[in-house]
């Protein structure tokens, strides 16, 4: 499928999986992918080899498919978290979300103000509120309204307020605290695929590294071999 198109312009060359040309700038040459993806990429399409060339769409789409198989063979079914940093992979776009913008967005009104609730409820802005509304609930009625009291010692009335307070606030802490919990997972997951991404990312590193050190060590070889050549060829003229 491979070939070279000279136009007026720019030099273009096919690629070898698709066959379309490109221009050799957009185009990645064999020598520069890594061999999980050149074995791939080789089966698919036979003939990748030195001199061949590939667009970026379907380098990228190799690419997925050799992580996928990487993930699959070490961790069995695939989650969707694993796939979401695999099309982050192949997209090159970032993985990372904030957390806390993804929870705004799930939840009502009402949630957001148990939130509140909840917060105010364990400031000290809240105790000290209550307590004065304690003591001047008891003052008011033991010393200001001692001869008509709207709610006498042993003061039944704020007995029931205090209980109603207590079974309502308590819901709306555990609302809130079902949300923090919400929160928590989403920070992980985002964790996750972070660290997932990153993982992934320096082991092609690695591979792309140890790759071109293997061409290295052939050129480098190569030439050994051709310099001994030409000193026993320079040996034998002077004979």
């Amino acid at each position: 499928m491979s070939g070279t198109i000279s136009t007026g312009i720019a030099r273009k060359t096919a690629c070898h999986v698709c066959g379309k040309a490109f221009p050799v700038a957009k185009l990645r040459a064999w020598i520069s992918v890594r061999p999980g993806v050149s074995d791939l990429i080789d089966t698919a399409v036979p003939g990748w080899a030195e001199g061949k060339h590939v667009c970026a769409p379907d380098l990228a789409r190799f690419r997925r498919e050799y992580v996928e198989n990487l993930l699959a063979d070490e961790r069995g079914e695939l989650a969707e978290l694993d796939r979401q940093v695999i099309a982050s992979l192949e997209a090159g776009a970032p993985v990372s979300r904030n957390p806390e913008d993804e929870a705004e967005d799930r939840y009502a009104f009402g949630e957001r103000l148990a939130d509140r609730v909840a917060e105010f409820g364990g400031s000290w802005t809240f105790i000290l509120s209550f307590l004065a509304v304690l003591v001047v609930w008891m003052l008011a009625n033991v010393l200001v309204l001692s001869t008509r009291p709207f709610d006498p010692y042993p003061f039944i009335l704020l007995n029931l307020v205090l209980s109603c307070l207590a079974a309502l606030q308590a819901p709306v802490i555990m609302m809130s605290q079902r949300r923090q919990e919400t929160k928590d997972r989403l920070r992980a997951e985002n964790d996750y695929r972070v660290n997932l991404k990153s993982e992934l990312e320096i082991r092609q590193l690695h591979e792309k590294i140890d790759h071109q050190l293997a061409r290295q060590c052939e050129k480098l070889a190569e030439l050994q071999q051709i310099q001994i050549d030409l000193l026993e060829e320079g040996a034998n003229g002077r004979r």
